[in-house]
């Protein structure tokens, strides 16, 4: 356009070179900005302070700090001095760079040039000052503005807010931000969103929701910025009830969502496994004119691939052109792997040779993915193909690449094939740790024992990092789990034997973890007697704790207390870990005396209790009856200041005071929780509920419901079933009927003891038809089958509705399920036919109960005609 000027014989003046040296600048183009400062000269052009200005501005933005210095330097010397908005530019770049000595020159050159500070300029120092964490400096600058009668704006208190935050001096800018109305300014949106803000990526979702609360109630209607502050504070900390009450509140306050807000949600309903509604989202952020992000929709795809919603992964991967958005490699890679998951390799294939030609050639992540694909479904043989393309196309393979194929082979059987692969390997990259753990376990599990040591003892010798307990542990549970324990056992006899572990206790770790693991605590103790009697492993302390706890679950407690008694004899110390185990294996097998007395052990060795240990007591005393003692202990331990106590902690002693009828209590128990710390998760509620539920009272239990959901608790399959059979015992079955189907939209699965509550609940009200609807869904469902509860509950029910035909037929349901009835069978039937007035009916099934083998009990007689 200049050039076109030029043309047409006008001449360019200081105003049109210095809006192309703006121009140039912004594009980041300097040394054309600087060829058009020189041409202005060349042509008796001089420049003037705005076109100074301009240059210094572009110089900064491009980081060109020293070459912006000459230039003032430059005006300094001529005839155009540097003016407010030159002063205003330099300290407010200097300042963005974090160059408080360079700001303190331009301050200084500023002043001795005649120009007064102004609020803009003192803000600006204000903001370098707590960019460089001065903040005494920066308090005491609002003072030396207020001598000089500048009065500091809301722009001068929300930079230094800000400042105070980047720096997390919370207290401070919560003081400042308490006293700006007082000091004359009143906080704006802008100041409430950085605290919001604040909040939100420090974690502290509650804050930042109380702040957006709070300017609500001060009048100050939020803009967008505000909500997505607020939105983002509640997705990152997982309160998405909330975040979504926001979201569908904006309309209401005339606010419309900006692509920040649609980005941010759809994130938020992915990572809740709530695909659809962020595919909603998707369709009206398109309608509504907002630009959809590519990591989001990548996402997306992502998320529906792991729902196994292939189809409909494809069809977003379509829409992309739709909504303008170009697939990148990350968009190819994602769908891959989704394909490889669900098996569809030839449309794999397909999207993956494609790619060059729509403009995005794959890269080594991409070829890396597709070999993932291939060889987790058996075409380890195609992928040893692709290595090649992969290598003419300028692709290098990584360590990634290789370990990938040597999977496939491993998996396809091809050991001795993956053993020279990785000889091969090793001209090219070195193998990691990585590598061994794909292919040692392998090799262990064909009976190669002798090859698989000399790869580690070899790969060892030349690696210049030692294993870790990890790298061990991680080896040998992937040996283990393919090669089985006594392939496992013999290859870890050679590795240690002849030193190439040193540290032996790192083998055996995770052979006796595998052995408790899968039932063989026998097993467990032998391979431990092996390794520390016959290969010299010397035990420590986690060793003994994982044997103790494990012959412990296996209700081996007198072989635990034998190993318990050797730890003592060798030197160990046990610590609270070990004592903790068997509290716990004593309470749980009542035996509390054992208990009590290794509780005063344990004090005695000074080993000091840690709260779960104080936990495991409390709930062996509520066990044994003595509440009132467990309560003693824990108010004990709160006055000592020294105890944190968990939902572990209240769990028991309000389950405790809940069943011996001391529901007030256990209510001011619940109450107190939050006093100490400790915020009531889904158990605790559950526990309170099901004590009130089982008190009568389902109106309270009900209202901690609610109270539970608007706490952002998210009730789980315990809290429904509870709620619903509180309900059912008081005979409020319609809205037992309104959680048992809340609990299905919710997205959690009713289990058979739920069922049963509900069918129960619906016979006894005699709502016959309906517990036989949700018995048939049941029968039809692939992963709940009926009971011998759901049977016997159906077949009391019609009894005492007279419908004993259909009783009868639920009996023939009992036997063609492969169930054995029990006595509670054949009392609800001789009950039925007692009530229908057929005593004859009633005598047969006692006899056929009797003949059965079955012991007729009280209830029987009691249900028997005329009490025979």
């Amino acid at each position: 356009l200049l050039k076109e000027m030029e043309t047409l014989g006008l001449k360019p003046n200081v105003y049109t070179f210095t809006i192309c040296i703006r121009v140039l600048g912004r594009a980041g183009k300097i040394n054309e900005a600087y060829a058009i400062l020189k041409r202005m000269d060349d042509e008796g052009c001089g420049p003037d302070v705005v076109t100074y200005t301009v240059l210094i501005d572009a110089l900064c933005t491009a980081k060109k700090l020293d070459c912006a210095k000459e230039v003032f330097e430059k005006m300094k010397t001529g005839r155009h001095k540097p003016d407010r908005v030159t002063y205003i530019t330099l300290l407010d770049k200097f300042s963005d760079n974090r160059d408080l000595d360079s700001v303190r020159q331009f301050w200084s050159e500023m002043e001795k040039d005649g120009h007064v500070p102004d609020v803009v300029t003192f803000t600006i120092l204000v903001d370098a000052l707590c960019k460089a964490g001065n903040f005494g400096e920066a308090f005491d600058t609002l003072d030396v503005m207020k001598e000089q009668g500048v009065l500091p704006n809301l722009h001068t208190y929300n930079t230094l807010i800000c400042g105070l935050l980047r720096f997390h001096r919370l207290d401070d800018a919560l003081e400042l931000f308490g006293n700006m109305e007082s000091l004359g300014v009143k906080p704006t949106a802008y100041t409430y969103i950085v605290f919001i803000d604040y909040y939100g990526k420090t974690g502290d979702s509650v804050s930042a929701l109380e702040t957006f609360e709070k300017m609500k109630a001060k009048g100050i209607a939020p803009n967008i910025v505000a909500c997505n502050a607020s939105l983002y504070s509640l997705a990152k900390a997982g309160r998405d009830r909330e975040a979504k009450q926001i979201f569908y509140g904006l309309k209401n306050v005339g606010l419309a969502p900006d692509s920040v807000t649609y980005n941010m949600m759809m994130k938020c309903y992915s990572k809740v496994g709530e695909i659809d509604e962020a595919i909603k989202l998707l369709s009206e952020m398109v309608e509504n004119d907002c630009e959809p992000d590519v990591i989001v929709v990548n996402s997306l795809i992502n998320t529906l691939f792991k729902a196994d919603r292939v189809d409909e992964a494809w069809k977003m991967f379509v829409r992309m052109k739709e909504m303008k958005l170009k697939p990148t490699v990350v968009t190819y890679n994602t769908l891959l792997s989704g394909l490889g998951k669900n098996g569809k390799i030839e449309e794999a294939i397909e999207l993956f040779e494609g790619m060059t030609k729509k403009g995005c050639p794959p890269n080594t992540i991409t070829f890396n993915t597709l070999f993932d694909c291939l060889c987790k479904n058996d075409e380890v043989v195609l992928a040893l193909k692709m290595l090649f393309k992969m290598m003419d196309m300028g692709c290098v393979p990584d360590v990634f690449t290789y370990n990938t194929i040597i999977y496939g082979l491993v998996k396809n059987g091809q050991v001795k094939e993956a053993m020279c692969f990785f000889h091969q390997m090793k001209k090219l990259v070195y193998p990691d740790f990585v590598t061994l753990c794909t292919l040692l376990p392998g090799v262990v599990k064909a009976g190669l024992i002798e090859d698989a040591y000399k790869i580690i003892a070899n790969f060892l010798h030349n690696c210049a990092d030692q294993p870790t307990v990890l790298f061990w542990e991680d080896l040998m549970g992937s040996v283990l789990a393919e090669g089985g324990v006594d392939n496992a056992v013999s290859f870890s006899e050679r590795l240690v034997a002849n030193g190439i572990c040193r540290d032996g206790e790192s083998i055996l770790v995770p052979i006796l973890r595998y052995s408790f693991k899968h039932g063989n605590p026998s097993g467990a103790r032998t391979i431990y007697e092996r390794f520390t009697k016959d290969l010299g492993v010397q035990p420590k302390l986690p060793t003994y704790n994982l044997l103790i706890g494990g012959l412990l679950e296996a209700d081996m407690i007198e072989i635990a207390e034998e190993f318990f008694l050797e730890v003592k004899s060798t030197g160990c110390i046990p610590d609270v870990s070990t004592y903790n185990f068997f509290l716990d294996a004593y309470g749980k097998s009542g035996n509390l005396d054992k208990l009590f007395e290794l509780y005063k052990e344990m004090s005695s060795h000074e080993c000091k209790p840690n709260t779960i240990t104080h936990n495991i007591v409390m709930s062996g005393l509520v066990k044994a009856g003595n509440v009132d003692e467990a309560l003693d202990l824990y108010y004990d331990l709160i006055s000592d200041g020294d105890f944190s106590p968990t939902a572990c902690t209240y769990g028991p002693l309000i389950d405790g005071l809940s069943k011996s009828g001391r529901l007030y209590e256990a209510k001011q128990l619940f109450e107190g929780m939050l006093d100490y710390g400790c915020r009531p998760n889904c158990a605790i509620y559950n526990i309170l509920i099901n004590g009130l539920g089982k008190a009568g009272e389902a109106d309270a239990a009900c209202k901690l419901f609610k109270r539970m959901v608007k706490e952002g608790v998210r009730p789980d399959l315990k809290t429904y079933s509870v709620l619903v059979d509180c309900l059912c015992m008081v005979g409020r079955v319609d809205e037992g009927l309104h959680y048992f189907n809340e609990l299905k939209e919710s997205g959690l699965s009713p289990d058979v003891v739920c069922y049963n509550l509900m069918i129960n609940g619906l016979g006894k009200s005699q709502r016959l038809e309906e517990a036989l609807e949700l018995y048939n869904e049941m029968k039809n469902s692939r992963v709940i089958t009926p009971d011998l509860y759901t049977y016997n509950s159906l077949i009391l029910n019609f009894g005492m509705a007279g419908k004993v035909d259909e009783a009868g037929k639920i009996y023939e349901e009992i036997q063609r399920a492969g169930l054995e009835p029990t006595v509670f069978t054949f009392n609800a039937l001789i009950r039925g036919f007692s009530l229908s007035g057929k005593p004859e009916h009633a005598y047969a099934v006692y006899q056929t109960m009797v003949t059965g083998g079955f012991s007729p009990n009280t209830g029987t007689y009691e249900q028997l005609p005329n009490k025979a």
